[in-house]
């Protein structure tokens, strides 16, 4: 075990960083964080903050020699820099297992080689792979950058061969997967925990809301019968035995009108679905992935109180600060602001929760407070 007092390195300084320094610090640990951002969230508040790149190998070997364990707050972290890292300290989860998650054609194949179902998609590379789609392909579908995409970004719907052709130069000729869109009943997700010795701890099933392709309400619990909930947590535990995985990830599923399970993707990392955690379980997603990563016995994941958890986004800065005081007069919402400078149409700049009894009752007046709030 890896016990308080020890030195825990967060690669990455966003918001995600930042709450699990909050609970590492709360139980004694001490926090680097490595952001190339000198404004980072995360490094704001840990004991030390390295200001490099993440191809800077001196940085990089500097941070392994302080650090007990070293974990990761989003996907897009070069897999050669883990690599690195390894060579001096424990990584947490490893550089294989994000690799993966890394290229959305290496996971959508690796779930389906793990036996699980996505949407239907076909891999395109060239123009040459969309003149060779199948006659059956079904439009409309959606056109997905292959990497560096998150939160909507690099994503284009298209009805037909011509406008996925269009799209796919919008995108830079790039690699991409064309997936099929799906008749949706809900979008669902699972944040778990697994440790280095196959221990599994899951959080209640989370059902999700997207606009613009960014997440805007998580509530839970999710308006699925039990279960179909165990079917998504056995799914993505699935996956993380098959990832070999330590930490915390989340995976998210499409629930179609049949009420079928098809994997959208898969994080490896804490995730925004998850943030419901920090009010409303015994456990917060940041600190099971502490616990995780320093191979301590899970906290209890139970729910306490139902919850609905809206992100804020920059766009509620464009016309001054939101009203927070008209928000925080209500004695069931917890406010969370990540501390970032700049409010950005888009950015995540944090998320409110509100807790009660009624689950129906709580989605209706989080978004009367959301829309209050501009």
């Amino acid at each position: 075990m890896i016990l308080p007092g020890a030195t825990i390195g967060m690669l990455g300084g966003g918001q995600l960083g930042r709450m699990f320094t909050v609970a590492a610090r709360t139980m004694g640990y001490r926090v680097v964080v490595f952001d190339p951002d000198p404004a980072s969230p995360a490094g704001a508040i840990a004991d030390e903050h390295i200001a490099a790149g993440y191809d800077d190998v001196a940085a990089l070997r500097r941070m392994g020699g302080r650090c007990a364990v070293v974990t990761t707050e989003f996907e897009n972290i070069p897999a050669r820099a883990l690599r690195e890292l390894a060579d001096s300290t424990v990584v947490c989860p490893s550089a294989d297992a994000v690799e993966k998650t890394q290229n959305r054609i290496r996971e959508k194949r690796f779930i389906r080689d793990a036996g699980l179902k996505t949407a239907p998609f076909a891999v395109i590379e060239s123009r040459g792979d969309i003149d060779a789609l199948p006659a059956d392909f079904a439009f409309p579908a959606i056109l997905k950058i292959a990497e560096f995409g998150y939160d909507g970004k690099g994503q284009i719907v298209v009805s037909s061969r011509e406008e996925t052709s269009a799209a796919f130069t919008e995108l830079g000729e790039a690699a991409c997967v064309l997936e099929q869109r799906i008749d949706l009943a809900l979008e669902v997700s699972v944040v778990l925990a697994r440790s280095a010795d196959g221990a599994v701890s899951c959080f209640p099933v989370a059902e999700n809301e997207h606009r613009d392709g960014i997440l805007h309400r998580s509530s839970v619990p999710a308006a699925i019968d039990e279960p179909l909930q165990q079917a998504a947590q056995r799914q993505a535990i699935h996956l993380a035995e098959q990832l070999g995985y330590c930490g915390v990830m989340a995976v998210e599923f499409f629930v179609d009108r049949d009420g079928e399970l098809l994997v959208n993707e898969i994080a490896p990392r804490t995730h925004n679905s998850g943030h419901y955690t920090l009010d409303a379980c015994i456990t917060s997603q940041f600190e099971q992935q502490l616990r995780a990563i320093c191979g301590l016995p899970f906290g209890a994941t139970t729910l306490l109180s139902p919850v609905a958890m809206i992100n804020l986004l920059g766009d509620l800065w464009q016309g001054g600060d939101p009203d927070w005081a008209g928000l925080l007069a209500h004695p069931a919402v917890k406010l969370h602001l990540y501390g970032k400078a700049e409010a950005r149409p888009g950015r995540k700049m944090g998320h409110f929760c509100w807790l009660g009894d009624d689950i129906a009752v709580l989605r209706e007046r989080s978004e009367q407070a959301f829309r209050a709030l501009g």
